[in-house]
């Protein structure tokens, strides 16, 4: 969930290559840029040719394009739609791989988060968004009755029989807190696959680095100034093999009644977050990063934080009006990134 620009520091043009190793070929580093799932995807890799990178670059963004056809719940015609629309209560459903991973993780990140991770939240998600355009809340009462389609456990996952069950009526799916972090976990996939190993994806905001570039320890990534969207950096993290997430209010919300609500939705209330958040993720894949940062965002700094230090693999950072609380080993690498170049 990129609701928050993160800065990746690069270099540009033709890195050379380190002492010994004069007599290889430079490394060039491309640069791809689509729009996939409604945000820009910029891919960024080291490699020894550049034509077998640009490819490689444009067959991960085509796996992205087929991730959207299944897991969007903006396109009609998408998997997740059909799911949606068609399902009997109890019935099974065949599902394509894709639906089913993004599914099952979701529900572990559910199970652990005691629900403030919640694909089913698609009904309050869907009224949120007339919301954010009529400037008007809805009544109590109606916010109640759509709260009660809303349930994670309501939704099972069987894989090896292929299918999603979902167990009662008026369930509406969304995978906004996690399909780009997916996204980005494929393409690096398709990335590794055709040899190109140093990359950076910027799925819309989510980010999941591969190998360094040459020469460094990491990707250099900005983190975002929550009081300022257009301030540059200060704070940089260094990433390899891992990926992060950020979520939050701090830019994209809406006032109501002199009450600033966010586009991200607490599925135990209903209604958008108020507590003017910023959260950053660092996990070991996207949809991992993604959907805690989430998760974070809803729980709030400190039981969001506290949910971390219980995770595996997991650290983060939340910002909000009472100042930050960050996870037992984050930052990861704080400073000017040009002091590791």
């Amino acid at each position: 969930m990129g609701s928050f620009i993160l800065t990746a520091v690069v270099a540009a043009g033709l890195i050379e290559e380190p002492a010994g190793e004069a007599t290889a070929p430079t490394w060039s580093r491309v640069r791809v840029e689509q729009v996939q799932m409604g945000s820009p995807f910029v891919f960024t890799c080291y490699a020894r040719s550049e034509g077998a990178a640009k490819n490689a670059c444009r067959d991960a963004g085509r796996s992205v394009k087929e991730l959207t056809a299944a897991l969007s719940d903006y396109h009609d015609a998408s998997e997740l739609n059909r799911l949606c629309d068609n399902y009997v209560a109890g019935t099974p459903v065949p599902a394509s791989s894709d639906l089913r991973r993004a599914l099952s993780r979701a529900r572990e990140v559910s199970a652990a988060s005691g629900g403030a991770f919640d694909v089913t939240v698609g009904p309050l998600v869907k009224r949120w968004r007339r919301v954010r355009r009529t400037g008007e809340l809805p009544p109590p009462e109606e916010l109640a009755a759509l709260r009660e389609r809303v349930d994670w456990q309501a939704v099972t996952v069987d894989n090896a029989a292929g299918t999603v069950t979902i167990h009662k009526p008026g369930v509406r799916l969304d995978l906004g807190g996690i399909a780009k972090g997916y996204a980005a976990d494929e393409a690096g996939r398709v990335l590794r696959e055709q040899g190109i190993t140093r990359f950076l994806i910027d799925a819309g905001g989510d980010l999941l680095a591969g190998d360094p570039p040459p020469g460094e320890a990491g990707w250099a990534i900005g983190l975002p100034d929550p009081r300022d969207a257009d301030a540059p950096p200060t704070e940089f993290l260094t990433l390899a093999h891992a990926a992060v997430a950020t979520s939050g209010d701090a830019f994209k919300h809406t006032e109501i009644d002199g009450v600033r609500y966010s586009h991200l939705v607490d599925p135990r209330t209903g209604l958008g977050l108020t507590d003017r958040s910023t959260v950053t993720v660092i996990g070991p894949n996207g949809m991992t990063a993604d959907a805690y940062a989430s998760a974070v965002s809803v729980l709030g700094p400190e039981a969001g934080v506290a949910l971390l230090n219980r995770t595996p693999n997991v650290e983060g950072r939340a910002t909000n009006e009472a100042g930050t609380t960050d996870s037992h080993a984050f930052p990861l690498s704080l400073g000017d990134p040009g002091r590791r170049r």
